[in-house]
């Protein structure tokens, strides 16, 4: 599977790198996220709740950070198990561009998942990531930015803004594994 997206924040560049970078924000913004832990560094533990279709399952899983250019980019590596129902493991790759209060975080996204998660189809996991990763945005978004910036973004897209935003994190909250992702998973 491979996605793309771009988002744009109402932060300062430095502000959201922080923020990609800080296990307790990352976990309170990705959905079913049970833990996520530093254990070395940049690397990650990570326990996730997560349903796709019919398949639910927790999954467990690691996050490598690679490449990394501070406050500019880096590629996130994750692999994650979730028992009979599947695994996932690939990289997103993060950009961040902007100056001062206004971030353009860019995503590219490559999985591969396999077990019954790969049985639900592609559309459903396609589905299923664009709302985990619209759903991820949101709450970081409410964690970083200012309330009004936070308001703004919490309106409803038009219909062709939202065609044009294909998320990522499916791959990432197959694994086990957001943050994506996003986006810093990243990732979605």
């Amino acid at each position: 599977m491979e996605l793309s997206g771009k988002r744009t924040l109402k932060v300062a560049r430095e502000e959201v790198w922080r923020a990609l970078n800080d296990p307790a924000i990352l976990c309170k913004s990705i959905t079913g996220c049970e833990s996520l832990d530093q254990v070395g560094e940049n690397e990650f533990a990570a326990v996730l709740a997560a349903a796709i279709g019919p398949v639910r399952a927790r999954f467990r899983g690691k996050l490598r950070l690679e490449d990394v250019v501070a406050p500019s980019s880096y590629t996130l590596r994750f692999e994650g198990e979730g028992g009979p129902a599947g695994f996932a493991k690939g990289a997103a790759h993060v950009t961040l561009s902007g100056e001062g209060h206004e971030t353009i975080l860019e995503y590219q996204v490559s999985s591969q998942i396999g077990g019954k998660i790969a049985q639900v189809g592609s559309r459903l996991i396609d589905s299923v990531a664009r709302k985990l990763a619209e759903d991820f945005f949101t709450a970081f978004e409410a964690q970083i930015a200012p309330p009004a910036a936070v308001e703004a973004a919490e309106r409803p897209p038009r219909r062709t803004e939202w065609a044009s935003n294909p998320w990522v994190w499916a791959g990432i909250i197959a694994a086990g594994i957001v943050v994506l992702v996003a986006l810093r998973l990243a990732l979605r």
